[in-house]
């Protein structure tokens, strides 16, 4: 359970990066990008404070998230609309991963959420 709460959350972490790209370059849906962005880190910190020892819960540090920012913006047009699709479809895969794990965990454990 733990183990599955820390990769669920470092994963979340992970995809901040991601979502702040997005949301720089798909300017038409800002708002719904900083939304879920939003959700995503608050949901993260929601998960990271059920972990037995959060310290474990790995965070990319700013200047990892600084270096895939700085590749992300590096790209032309067409690889961008690319590269968000594919950021999105994994976002979305791993929510549906994520959902069905806390499911899971909720209805065999003593897991409250």
């Amino acid at each position: 359970e733990d183990k599955c709460l820390r990769k669920i959350s470092s994963g979340l972490y992970t995809f901040q990066t991601y979502l702040k790209y997005i949301q720089e370059t798909f300017i038409s849906e800002n708002q719904n990008v900083e939304s879920l962005s939003y959700s995503a880190e608050h949901l993260a910190r929601t998960i990271r404070q059920m972990v037995i020892n959060p310290e474990e819960v790995i965070i990319p540090d700013a200047a990892t998230q600084e270096s895939l920012h700085t590749k992300l913006k590096s790209t032309n047009a067409w690889t961008k609309k690319i590269t968000i699709h594919l950021i999105l479809r994994d976002f979305t895969s791993f929510m549906e991963k994520t959902v069905r794990a806390v499911r899971y965990l909720k209805n065999t454990r003593s897991f409250s959420v």
